[in-house]
């Protein structure tokens, strides 16, 4: 694995990662995210739908508590891991811990991980001189790239976890890249990008699928961005309604509407026969309306699920997109000011 950086803008990284996979012929692109996954599959999604997703990350995200509970399944098996959950070509990425459902650590690697790249894990909870001490130590140690954990959640404050970003990272390598644990949301992936974080964690558009809600935040950081939200979204009042956020109980946990979601399951959206996004060429918003949408979900249709994860990761995907796109022209600080205004 070999990290080739293009351009550094203050701090922003923007390059691929190259030599992956067994062949070391495949090749990702930062800043980027994984591909969520629960133990293989995109939930919702079966491959042959998750195929009709544009822009899809070139590494998926599996679990360690995943492959724990199929060790059994996955010895006698004996053709590797991708093959057994039907992505035999796809590049895979194992983290401890589910970011949307964290398992109790204390599981020990086996053989399936024996090959593996391994990545380096930064600890040290909010003490900095605890976060410098592992940097520097892990750094020295022969890992492929380096993990950001324990920022997740509401351990520390904002201003601490950016402070403590940007002193860690300035203690790793420049060759080497750096991933990030439990942060998904566009405006803090867009701040810890700015303090040279490369690679995220995709499970906010499951977290928003599970609301029933649908991705409509705008990434287009054209010179008057907004009028593109208001072509987006629709009308003021409707962006008005999208900041005032709500408590919506989901399967795990109560999780908290964000302003870059709307909610289908809302009676407004029942004779709104609008896609989800205009403009958006997802299959979802080609094919259907908001109004479909909103039937599906309050009759607790099973195809609400499969159409808005469709629609909420191909959004996504896109806005990262958006941001390597922006990295290019210089113009980050717009489409930074862009979804901070959102």
């Amino acid at each position: 694995m070999k990290l080739n950086l293009t351009k550094v803008t203050n701090g922003c990284r923007l390059g691929k990662i190259k030599n992956l996979g067994r062949t070391g012929d495949h090749t990702m692109d930062i800043p980027g995210c994984l591909l969520y996954t629960r133990t293989g599959a995109a939930p919702h999604l079966t491959h042959h739908t998750l195929r009709n997703i544009h822009g899809l990350p070139a590494m998926a995200q599996l679990t360690l508590s995943s492959l724990a509970e199929h060790h059994e399944a996955l010895a006698e098996y004996k053709e590797g891991v991708g093959k057994f959950i039907g992505m035999p070509e796809s590049l895979l990425y194992c983290s401890l811990h589910d970011p949307v459902s964290p398992c109790p650590a204390g599981y020990i690697t086996n053989k399936v991980l024996q090959k593996s790249v391994i990545i380096g894990v930064i600890e040290g909870g909010d003490v900095m001189e605890e976060r410098l001490r592992s940097a520097r130590e892990t750094a020295k140690r022969p890992v492929g790239g380096f993990l950001l954990d324990g920022f997740q959640g509401n351990l520390m404050t904002l201003e601490t976890g950016l402070h403590l970003l940007s002193s860690v990272t300035a203690e790793l390598p420049e060759d080497k890249p750096r991933l990030i644990c439990g942060v998904s949301r566009p405006d803090e992936v867009l701040k810890c990008i700015e303090r040279g974080v490369d690679l995220f964690e995709s499970f906010f558009p499951y977290q928003v699928t599970e609301r029933g809600c649908a991705l409509t935040f705008s990434f287009d950081f054209q010179p008057n961005p907004e009028e593109t939200l208001l072509q987006q979204n629709g009308t003021e009042e409707e962006i008005k309604y999208l900041d005032q956020t709500k408590k919506i109980k989901t399967t795990d946990c109560t999780q908290e509407m964000t302003s870059f979601e709307i909610n289908l399951k809302e009676k407004k959206y029942q004779e709104d026969f609008d896609p989800l996004v205009r403009g958006c060429s997802c299959y979802c918003c080609k094919n259907h309306t908001r109004a479909y949408i909103h039937h599906l979900l309050v009759t607790n249709e099973l195809l609400a699920g499969v159409l808005l994860m469709m629609h909420n990761f191909e959004h996504y995907f896109g806005f990262f997109h958006s941001i390597r796109e922006a990295l290019r022209s210089d113009r980050l600080a717009q489409l930074k000011e862009l979804i901070l205004r959102q």
